[in-house]
Parts: structure tokens; sequence; C-alpha cells
């Protein structure tokens, strides 16, 4: 079993991909000779040559819109978006056809398609080469949105979205891609979509995030297990569809709720949490549900993003008040 990196785990799982099944194509500007630009794709074109792994234009569009052409006659495709806040261009396709196809042929017509989009902060890249808005595409009913926080997840999820039948935003977040380690089997294997992960098991407070945040809470959280108090840590690791039953599960036991995730507050998918849990565990709840995200403004440039994206003080702090509550 080799210990890889993130991106390694990813690149590891496109190459699973891509020998178990002849359908599955890659796609994206670089993806091919260059190995794309955080070299996810590194090797497979030399592997897999130019009628599996295709370089194409720097078109987001372009590229969904040929996905969409290969799902509909019977590929997999696995299309690269460089950055996430590259992905706007393509909303038209990603919305408007690869969302709906499965409703408007009545199933007739498949949409399985992955689109991968490295995202969120932490690696001091210039603007729109930062954003997290994963509740974009989480509120378009008929996409399902995945974001792995370790190696082992990354190639899981990946096998997984691969072979769903529905269209999956696959987010990779870029602060990890290098920064953690972990044994990843070589044969292949699934992370169901729609399971979380538990992290830690506490009795005391309820911390639910996903992505890049997650490490950055575990940390915060070891260091109250020294105090005596257990948080209980879910990485959702699919944003939709949620696994409301370990949410509910989890809130109904400590009573207090503490989400953090690195996107916008207003409109996130913390807000969706908020009113999930509300629904459902609302007379368990011993303190208001809080939140710590990034602030309502556009991702800053880089001499700001440590001031603009969650870390521990402010986790801390937020904890402080909800267990004090």
């Amino acid at each position: 079993m080799a210990e890889l990196t993130l991106v390694q785990a990813i690149q590891d799982g496109l190459r699973t991909a891509l020998q178990q099944d002849s359908r599955v194509v890659v796609l994206g500007e670089d993806v091919g000779k260059n190995g794309g630009v955080f070299r996810a794709t590194e090797g497979l074109w030399k592997e897999f040559g130019d009628e599996r792994v295709i370089d194409t234009p720097l078109a987001e569009a372009g590229i969904v819109g040929a996905a969409i052409g290969m799902a509909v006659n019977g590929l997999r495709p696995v299309a690269e978006i460089q950055f996430m806040g590259f992905i706007y261009p393509a909303f038209e396709q990603i919305i408007t056809h690869a969302a709906r196809l499965r409703t408007r042929t009545q199933g007739q017509r498949p949409a399985s398609i992955v689109i991968r989009a490295p995202y969120g902060g932490g690696i001091r890249a210039p603007e729109l080469h930062s954003d997290s808005t994963e509740s974009l595409l989480v509120h378009t009913p008929g996409l399902k949105v995945v974001a792995p926080s370790t190696p082992y997840d990354a190639k899981g999820l990946l096998l997984a979205a691969i072979r769903d039948p529905d269209p999956v935003i696959y987010l990779e977040p870029m602060k990890l891609y290098r920064s953690v380690r972990q044994e990843v089997p070589a044969e292949d294997y699934e992370i169901p979509l729609g399971q979380a992960r538990q992290v830690r098991k506490g009795d005391d407070l309820t911390v639910l995030t996903w992505g890049a945040m997650v490490p950055m809470v575990e940390k915060v959280a070891a260091t109250w297990e020294q105090r005596g108090v257990y948080w209980d840590v879910l990485d959702l690791r699919s944003i939709y569809p949620l696994d409301e039953e370990a949410i509910i599960c989890s809130v109904r036991k400590t009573g207090r709720v503490l989400i953090v995730h690195e996107a916008p507050k207003t409109g996130g998918v913390g807000a969706e949490l908020t009113a999930l849990i509300q629904e459902h565990a609302f007379l368990w709840l011993e303190a208001p549900i809080t939140r710590v995200t990034g602030y309502d403004v556009p991702v800053p440039m880089f001499a700001l993003e440590d001031d603009f994206r969650p870390n521990q003080g402010r986790i801390h702090q937020a904890a402080e008040k909800l267990i004090a509550f």
C-alpha cells in the first residue's frame, strides 16, 4: 500500500478508472502532455494516448459541453476545470444541460459526467484562483457535489463519482494537495456518495465541516480534548447529497453545533445545514447553531487571505462561546 498525497491519490484514481473502463476519458486544458496544472493527470496521456486523455482549448464551456456530448453517446468523461473560479463560463452547460439531462430525457440518456475543480484558498494564488462557491452548485437540482479531505477518500470518492449515473462536481481542496499523506490501496475501491466520515467522536460539541477545513478543525479539537471536552467531528465529504442521518444523530447526542466552511457565510452550505438541524433536532439544541466561515466579500489577494479564511483562533473562540452558553 503506497503512501500518497491527495493529488497523487486523484491521479491513481483516474488511472484506475481508465484501466477498468474503456468508456472513461479525461479532458481539459493541459491535462495531456503537460499533466495538468497541478500534475493530477501526469503520465496518463503517455499511458493511455490522446483518444483517452484529451487536451482542449482554454474554453470551460467547450470542455463541459464536449463532456456532455460524450456522456450522451455512452462515454464516462472526467473534465478538468483548472480552478473553481474559472468554472463560471461553463455554468450554462452545467446547469442548463448536464444537470437536467436525465430528467429531460426521462432517464433515456445518461449523464455520467465528473467535473473536477480545485477550490479554496491557502496557497497564495491570485484573484479567481481561490474561490469556494460550492453552494451555487449544491443549489442546482440534478448535480451531486463532493469534496475529499484525505488521500484515501480522494481516490474512493473519485471512482464512485465516475461510476455514478448523475453529473458529479468533484471539488479538490488545493491547500491539501501536497500537505497530507496517507496509505492508499492500489486496488479498486469506492467511497459511497452521500456518506459522511466520522473524524472524532465526542459528546460535547458537533462540528460539521469538509475539505481543507477538516485538518484545521482536528487540530483545535485536539486542544479541547486536553481540557476534557470532546468534539464529535463529521467530515461531510459529500455536500450534496448530505448524510442527514449522521448529522442529526450527532446533533441529538451533543446539543451543540459548530459549522466550519471557507465559503462566504450568506447563502452558504452552512445555512442549509442549520435549516436541516432546525427541522429535525431543534428540541435537542442547548445553544444557537454557530458558523465560522469566510466573509461576504470576494476572496481577497493573498496578503489578506489568512484574514479571510477561517483559522484556528476563530474556531476556538466560537467553540468557547458554544460550550459556555
